[in-house]
């Protein structure tokens, strides 16, 4: 009677495996809590941690993002580790610069598609969800759009993946579709939650779509889809200047940069030993 043949996992591989079920509960994290922003639709959420449901996201949406940052860890050079913060600060400081001026713009995204383009797709996720929660402590309204926060990393990064920021010219385009997608996705927040009005700019928009006898969600979404794409589009364009503006031997330190070819050009020779 012959013998079963036993399966050998190599450790790259059961590593992998690990890594790719942290990415997956870290998704499911972040979905989950949004699905329940939308259907409880939390009004009290505006008031910070002192509410329920602000504190069911902050641990929802903190639980995704450090499920995807665990995910991604291993493979991080040091250099993303500390760019990552760096990234944070410039999210909040050009949002919140962003929404004081009454355009219909948010510009809150360029750290985390920098990343994304960087460290690929879990890494700008990651990103993205941990920028709306730290500056969910200054401003509590920007905590139930985490989930589109991370949805606009992940797409950055698989735009990246997929070349699309090796030829400049469609960086814009992939942020132009990205800004579509991240706009359907916020809609119900800023509908249910919101009522509309989370920006000054944004919400004009929507009091003129009402004005001409829209729902309040159809209303928000044709404003999202005005706005987000070409906000998008811009961040994602600058963000390039940025990965394109550091240096070549920077940028290639990256495991995700040399393995998909994100940025154009060759790697740098390495120096004479």
């Amino acid at each position: 009677m012959s013998q079963p043949a036993l399966t050998i996992i190599a450790p790259g591989q059961a590593a992998g495996r690990r890594r790719r079920l942290l990415e997956i509960a870290g998704a499911a994290a972040i979905a989950a809590t949004y699905i329940f922003l939308v259907l409880t639709q939390p009004a009290d959420i505006a008031n910070g941690p002192a509410s329920f449901s602000a504190l069911v996201a902050l641990g929802g949406f903190l639980l995704g993002a450090v499920l995807l940052i665990a995910a991604v860890l291993p493979a991080l050079p040091t250099s993303t580790v500390v760019l990552i913060p760096v990234a944070l600060v410039l999210n909040v400081v050009l949002g919140q610069l962003m929404g004081s001026t009454g355009l219909p713009f948010y510009i809150d995204a360029i750290g985390t598609v920098l990343i994304a383009v960087l460290a690929g797709p879990a890494a700008g996720a990651a990103t993205g969800a941990l920028c709306s929660i730290v500056w969910s402590f200054f401003n509590p309204t920007v905590l139930p759009f985490a989930a589109g926060a991370a949805l606009i990393g992940f797409l950055a990064g698989m735009a990246a993946r997929g070349g699309l920021f090796r030829r400049f010219y469609l960086a814009p385009v992939a942020g132009f579709v990205t800004g579509i997608l991240a706009g359907v996705v916020s809609a119900p927040i800023a509908a249910f939650v919101f009522g509309g009005t989370s920006g000054l700019g944004t919400g004009a928009i929507v009091s003129a779509f009402r004005a001409m006898g829209d729902t309040l969600l159809a209303a928000i979404t044709k404003q999202a889809l005005i706005s987000d794409p070409m906000d998008k589009a811009i961040v994602f364009t600058i963000a390039a200047l940025l990965a394109y503006a550091l240096p070549r031997r920077t940028t290639f330190q990256f495991p995700f940069v040399r393995r998909y070819r994100v940025l154009a050009g060759k790697a740098p020779a390495a120096p004479d030993a």
